[in-house]
């Protein structure tokens, strides 16, 4: 079959229902083409407008009057990032980190489930996460099972039920997976860990604002998330964490901060933890960085998520399309899942020369893309801003750089960051 040509591509660009989206997203005229929006989203005109806003309005002349608009802003951002990812208004809040909230949440599961000596992730998993459940593991004497599963579909169900037992009191899983794409199925997964009586914990890094999330139908317990890859908060925004209305008085998070108290003006001697999902809460909040991650929930809830869903696809599925004519005749080896039910929005293409051929994108092909070791180089679709067009020229970058051998100078850098 005929791979789609540039015209194609610039065809479905003026049909797309979101290309107005993109004008709102800084820009530069002639910058590279940027498939790295699954590592940081690009910067939303309204976020510059709104830290103008905050910083001199509020901060400027409202100074610590200021606190009265900002005390509970964690939780009003939370709020409207429940509707993207099934939850309700009050089971989700803005905090810290994504592997600070992970902790948090793993840590109380285990406090709360002492009869139970163990926890699961997969082999796959994104080090930081498997990297926490290692240490509160080991200072427990616990055990860490790492499911072993297909490096490119990721765990399923059947895998997860082998390795599960009453003695597990943890399941923890990212949702999409950072290295091949590959998109869980969450509701089978939360099956085979309710079946054993263990709680689960998802991370939606890399799902969050790229595919429709539905917490409460898939049975979820408890999740975490950062806000600055297709959310587009801003590099080293705050996280957010989800706990089910059911488990937010039965969990006591182990870092007691004054956010987290029950009356945190009250300054009491003793630590008496807040209602709800402001016990998970610990201190001061970045201002800032949580009014930047709120314009770029609302902007992701005004597009919706099935037509940036939809968008995705279709570009992820030109893509395929484009790699089965051009790139795999030239050695590339597919690392995402084809079937669209089981990939989230970004492609993974294996190369044993993965890491030069990222770094000739970037200086000489005009394409941002990243590298994952051993072997694979990450494409982003981001569908509030990544066009078609744009999409079909890196593909067609990355063929010029392997059928020229241009790439093979670029396989040393002194960059820490790929």
């Amino acid at each position: 079959m005929k791979p789609p040509s540039r015209a194609d591509a610039e065809s479905l660009d003026r049909a797309d229902a979101l290309a107005p989206f993109r004008d709102r997203f800084l820009l530069a005229d002639q910058g590279p083409i940027y498939m790295d929006g699954n590592s940081l989203g690009r910067l939303p005109k309204e976020t510059v407008e709104k830290l103008l806003l905050t910083l001199v309005s509020e901060w400027g002349c409202g100074l610590v009057e200021s606190w009265e608009r900002w005390i509970d802003l964690p939780q009003r951002v939370g709020a409207k990032l429940a509707g993207l990812i099934g939850a309700e208004p009050d089971e989700v809040t803005l905090s810290d980190s994504t592997s600070v909230n992970l902790y948090k949440l793993a840590v109380a599961t285990l406090d709360a489930m002492p009869g139970r000596t163990a926890v699961a992730t997969d082999a796959g998993n994104f080090p930081t996460d498997r990297y926490l459940l290692e240490g509160i593991a080991a200072a427990r004497g616990m055990e860490l099972r790492l499911i072993d599963s297909d490096p490119v579909a990721g765990p399923t169900a059947s895998d997860v039920a082998a390795a599960l037992d009453e003695e597990v009191a943890l399941v923890s899983f990212s949702h999409v997976a950072y290295r091949s794409g590959a998109l869980a199925d969450m509701a089978a997964i939360n099956q085979e860990t309710r079946r054993v009586g263990a709680l689960s914990l998802w991370d939606l890094s890399h799902s969050v604002g790229a595919v429709p999330i539905d917490l409460h139908s898939a049975g979820s317990d408890l999740a975490v998330g950062c806000t600055y890859k297709y959310l587009n908060a801003g590099p080293g925004a705050p996280a957010f964490l989800f706990v089910r209305r059911e488990l937010q008085e039965m969990l006591r998070q182990p870092i007691w901060g004054w956010f987290g108290h029950g009356d945190q003006f009250a300054f009491e001697p003793e630590y008496r933890p807040a209602a709800g999902i402001e016990r998970f809460l610990v201190g001061s909040p970045p201002i800032l960085a949580v009014s930047a991650a709120a314009i770029g929930i609302d902007m992701t809830a005004e597009a919706g998520i099935e037509r940036i869903r939809r968008k995705s696809l279709a570009a992820t599925e030109m893509m395929l399309q484009l790699y089965d004519a051009w790139l795999a005749p030239l050695g590339v080896g597919l690392g995402t899942p084809r079937e669209p039910e089981r990939r989230g929005s970004h492609l993974s293409f294996v190369h044993p020369e993965g890491l030069s051929l990222s770094r000739w994108l970037r200086a000489e092909g005009g394409v941002v893309a990243d590298f994952r070791p051993p072997n694979v180089i990450r494409m982003a679709l981001a569908p509030l801003y990544t066009s078609f067009a744009e999409a079909w020229d890196a593909l067609d970058a990355l063929r010029e750089a392997l059928e020229s051998g241009a790439h093979r100078n670029f396989g040393h850098g002194d960059g820490r960051v790929t």
